[in-house]
């Protein structure tokens, strides 16, 4: 049975050519440096977003994780957006790894307030915890791109200050296609970046961290530490080097589709679409109007094949991807049609 699943982009196959090149792969042990592909990889990775280095872990969760953890000491404090994917979905894990404080900024769509952050800096009071790192991220977790405007002058404000800044890239390349710039534009404004070969780029697993020589060398044994240290692990990095040179063009395909997806949902009376954040491959809407039971939206849905989450707060959303068609949307869209009229 062929889905289509809107769930998050996440949810991507491998390629033809992936697969191929995982069952090809050249592979070594990556804990003695001896897996060719995956250095490939990340030699590729770091020259691709301006870096020095780069390391290949797990998941970009562990790539945020691993990076607190070599950026501060215990009992350091970072400033991040107060719904960024590191403070909402990550578990707690900076805490519970890296024993750091963490003091939320607004964030508008990733934007901090200048004035807000410059507040929020840590003096030299005995009785203050240091403020170790600023984290941003872009894309959003809210589907949203911050300004390079903004990400300028959060990086000034943090080397003015001597803090590093981290820059949680899960979606480095859909913020890249929707503000059509080179990827290094947006990572100058950044010490450190981790993105994702698996979110949207059909990589099975993965993420890349990159930076200076000297932080990569010191996050190996923070790697290490928390379990990452990789052995044959290319099969696994041969599909990464396809996501990155070969499935980044694809993005721009997806965004028009997600840019079609809430034009068209947004014309059903009691769905509600805030066409203005549809910036990458993200459609957020609710249906609090329509007066139907999520559940009930969900199991409608997957009987007609189609795989959607519940909402969260009361907001739904639906990801587009590169298993996901302009003919799949019209579907989707159709599907939806059939779903307000049986669930009333």
């Amino acid at each position: 049975m062929t889905f289509i699943d809107l769930r998050s982009d996440t949810v991507t196959q491998p390629t033809d050519k992936m697969r191929q090149a995982i069952f090809n792969a050249e592979v070594g042990d990556d804990v003695y440096g001896d897996d060719a592909t995956v250095n490939e990889l990340e030699e590729y990775a770091a020259k691709l977003v301006g870096k020095e280095a780069a390391m290949f872990v797990p998941s970009g969760t562990f790539g945020n994780q691993v990076s607190i953890m070599t950026h501060c000491r215990r009992g350091d404090e970072v400033l991040l957006g107060e719904n960024s994917h590191i403070m909402i979905h990550e578990v707690g894990a900076a805490a519970a790894l890296s024993g750091v404080q963490l003091r939320t900024l607004h964030d508008n769509g990733g934007e901090f307030i200048i004035s807000e952050l410059i507040s929020k800096l840590r003096g030299e009071d005995i009785h203050f915890p240091d403020t170790g790192l600023i984290c941003m991220e872009t894309a959003h977790s809210s589907g949203k791109v911050p300004s390079l405007l903004n990400m300028k002058a959060v990086y000034d404000i943090a080397k003015d200050h001597n803090v590093q800044v981290h820059l949680d890239g899960a979606r480095l390349f859909n913020a890249a296609a929707y503000l059509d710039v080179d990827v290094k534009d947006i990572t100058k404004y950044c010490d450190t970046v981790t993105f994702c070969l698996s979110k949207g780029l059909c990589a099975p697993i993965g993420s890349i961290v990159a930076g200076t020589r000297k932080f990569i060398s010191a996050a190996r044994k923070n790697r290490k530490r928390m379990g990452g240290g990789l052995r044959q692990a290319g099969f696994l990095a041969a599909p990464g080097l396809i996501a990155l040179k070969e499935m980044r063009e694809g993005l721009k395909e997806d965004h028009k589709n997600a840019r079609l997806l809430g034009e068209l949902l947004n014309e059903f009376p009691g769905v509600k679409v805030n066409l203005n954040d549809i910036q990458i491959n993200m459609v957020f809407f609710d249906i609090k109007e329509t007066d139907i039971n999520i559940q009930d939206l969900v199991d409608f849905f997957y009987e007609k094949q189609v795989k959607i989450n519940g909402d969260e707060n009361g907001i739904m959303r639906f990801v587009t991807h590169h298993w996901v068609t302009e003919k799949d949307v019209y579907y989707v869209v159709e599907t939806f049609k059939e779903a307000l009229k049986a669930l009333k």
